[in-house]
């Protein structure tokens, strides 16, 4: 009977939880996209223009290192973009997300963590809607498998999981420091610059690709990368590199928020 009313508790929580969810999500996309003409389209406008540049820059020096072909180079600038882009929006908005929403948590007890969570949920829409349909009709020409296609799903789950940890984290320590968002600027450039956006892995000295292995994008871009371009099966050893350092991530930012939580109220 216990156990009973222990399973139907714990239920009834991820119940409430989902639901508040899916509001906040509803929220954050109507109030960002009110009046908009191209609504969720808007986010490929940014890949899509920085992709021409690259194209138009280093197409020629690095085609090289993707079969020669400058088309190759083009999808592989793209899904590098659409991946820095997606992290950098989702972890920038949780950033604000539980300071923004100070008021309303100071008169309707709310669970703190469902703010940051919502803003990443709400990107996660705007990709699946507006960048996922690209990525999946290039894997399909590609590779022509239907397993490649649903393998596409993986890293991007790696990449849900990294910018909810990331964007727990930062939400927390922006109730502690609110010069954080000045900060946080070089950090998604540091990453930037790190993951193998624009370039090929392949040009990474020996000594460097070290360091650069611990930012956590790189293997979902590189995922990403060899299941939708390279036309073979999926390589489970970059599906799971991106699956476990995603999950590390996840649960350090899980963990330090939920100790500096009873800290939140005092500040907020």
């Amino acid at each position: 009977m216990i156990l009973s009313l222990k399973d139907n508790s714990v239920w009834w929580q991820v119940q409430h939880y989902s639901e508040l969810l899916y509001v906040l999500v509803v929220r954050n996309l109507k109030v960002r996209y009110r009046g908009s003409f191209l609504g969720v389209y808007w986010s490929l406008l940014n890949p899509l223009m920085m992709t021409g540049l690259y194209a138009a820059i280093f197409g020629t020096v690095f085609a090289s290192y993707y079969k020669n072909s400058i088309i190759n180079y083009v999808m592989a600038a793209f899904t590098g973009l659409v991946i820095i882009n997606f992290f950098s929006a989702s972890t920038s908005q949780a950033l604000a997300s539980v300071v923004g929403n100070g008021a309303l948590l100071n008169k309707i007890r709310l669970p703190v963590s469902i703010f940051p969570v919502s803003t990443v949920g709400a990107n996660v829409f705007q990709f699946v809607v507006g960048v996922l349909p690209i990525l999946e009709i290039v894997t399909f020409v590609k590779s022509h498998s239907l397993i490649n296609m649903l393998a596409l799903f993986l890293p991007l789950l790696a990449l849900t999981l990294v910018c909810t940890g990331v964007g727990l984290f930062v939400c927390g320590l922006y109730v502690f420091f609110r010069d954080l968002p000045y900060f946080y600027e070089l950090i998604v450039f540091v990453l930037w610059i790190s993951s193998p956006v624009f370039y090929p892995a392949a040009i990474v000295p020996e000594k460097v690709k070290f360091f650069l292995n611990l930012n956590p994008l790189s293997p979902i871009i590189e995922s990403i990368r060899q299941i939708a371009l390279s036309g073979t099966l999926p390589d489970l050893t970059l599906i799971w590199g991106a699956l476990l350092s995603s999950a590390i991530v996840l649960v350090m930012g899980w963990v330090c928020f939920h100790g500096w939580r009873s800290q939140f109220m005092d500040l907020l």
